[in-house]
């Protein structure tokens, strides 16, 4: 018969004990941390406000990027588009007129015959005009004469009445299409279709309405700020016919080229093909720009995910300072507490026990603090959206890093207090008063 060997079932035994002490180990923390309220609140203080530091932040670079991404696919990852860098004085003017004829509808044909993958293409006309009537309730609408196709090439969507069509465009039609926030700017809640609006000197009768636009905060490279429900959309060759701008001596025969590419085309090559034909036509006067919606939109993910890095750096500081509060805790802790740990080393505690038991403590403040900066941090990013009016977005992903750098530094910074209990001498711990 087989002898029982004790020291062959006792090492399976004891990884099955150290995760049965876990639980004990948890409720002694937070009877510990529940003896000591307000000394562990305030140990708590630095790691709520680093989560929530976290959080908020995260959450205000994630609004503003996920606007600015949105204004750009709306731009049209399939899209480009030609701007024209038009002079604003006449002494500008003549010297890039010497080199330059501008940006003409010639080169739109140019272009039109050497490109291929075009799926569908509009010249845009720009005006400002001086006055308008409705009287508008705040800035006067921008007008843009563009083609039909504009409509599919800019996702508008038309919710009231209708856009023009390639008739109206050819006999230079006086109709127009109001965006949302002109139609609302000139005609407050009344009905705007049927009616009709006064710009410079020309009457347009307003047979549609879009519906709103993403708008850019700010400028992006080669885009100028513009409010993109702001806009009146004339037929192109009304806008040229019938509107006359004051500044029209020193403009371009037209200001902006859509461009609608196939699926499939790389927008890339044909935006260096774009700018190959208009260099050599203006000779390399330097006077327009070519914009690729899809460079824009990887450019900007770049930039959120260093911009996030940033924030996290920065707000981490914070985590820190809780860390190095807990630290600084623990080891006060452990002066106060040095009989109790000599008394569980005599009677049987090994230094695992004991590390095990300061380090628990240690995570449960950085755990119950990290929560609670999760709500603080949420609350903060709301605050902060009604107060300033920005579009703030509290992702899982910030959550989740907010949370495992808080319970990380807890975990990092409870060691040390955590190994020097462990060493204390059980026989000097017990003559400790």
């Amino acid at each position: 018969m087989e002898s029982f060997d004790g020291n062959a079932v006792l090492p399976r035994l004891a990884p099955r004990r150290r995760w049965t002490q876990v639980f004990p180990d948890l409720l002694q923390g937070f009877e510990n941390l529940r003896q000591r309220k307000l000394r562990s609140l305030l140990t708590m203080l630095g790691m709520i406000f680093g989560v929530a530091a976290v959080v908020s932040m995260l959450s205000i670079g994630a609004g503003a990027q996920k606007q600015v991404m949105a204004y750009i696919e709306q731009l049209g990852v399939h899209n480009l588009i030609v701007e024209a860098k038009e002079a604003t004085d006449d002494q500008s003017y003549q010297k890039i007129r010497r080199i330059s004829p501008g940006l003409t509808f010639q080169d739109l044909r140019v272009i039109r015959t050497n490109v291929s993958g075009i799926a569908e293409s509009t010249a845009r006309k720009r005006f400002a005009p001086s006055k308008m009537i409705p009287k508008p309730g705040q800035d006067i609408p921008m007008v843009y004469g563009v083609s039909p196709v504009y409509r599919g090439i800019g996702s508008l969507h038309v919710v009231e009445g209708r856009f023009f069509d390639e008739g109206e465009t050819e006999h230079a039609a006086p109709v127009c299409v109001l965006g949302e926030g002109a139609k609302a700017n000139l005609f407050g809640p009344k009905e705007a279709v049927g009616q009709y609006v006064k710009a410079g000197d020309q009457w347009f009768h307003v047979i549609g309405v879009v519906g709103p636009q993403l708008t850019a905060e700010s400028n992006l490279p080669g885009l100028p700020a513009q409010d993109m429900n702001n806009l009146i959309y004339v037929p192109l060759y009304s806008a040229i016919y019938r509107l006359a701008d004051v500044n029209s001596g020193r403009k371009d025969e037209i200001d902006g080229v859509y461009l609608r590419l196939a699926d499939g085309v790389d927008s890339v090559a044909v935006a260096d093909l774009v700018r190959g034909i208009l260099n050599a036509s203006h000779h390399n006067g330097g006077d327009f720009s070519v914009i690729v919606p899809a460079e824009l939109l990887a450019e900007q993910k770049r930039t959120e995910s260093i911009f996030s890095m940033v924030m996290v750096a920065i707000a981490s500081i914070s985590l820190l300072v809780g860390g190095i509060g807990i630290m600084n805790i623990m080891l006060a802790s452990i002066l106060e507490r040095t009989h109790e740990i000599g008394v569980r080393r005599a009677i049987g505690a090994r230094q695992r026990d004991i590390i095990r038991q300061f380090l628990m403590e240690a995570i449960l403040i950085s755990f119950v603090g990290g929560l609670i900066g999760i709500g603080f941090g949420f609350g903060l990013s709301r605050l902060i959206a009604w107060l300033a009016g920005w579009s703030t977005i509290v992702t899982a992903n910030s959550i989740l890093l907010a949370f495992l750098v808080s319970v990380s530094v807890g975990l990092v910074f409870g060691i040390y207090p955590a190994r020097k209990a462990a060493r204390l001498d059980p026989v000097e711990a017990l003559r400790y008063e």
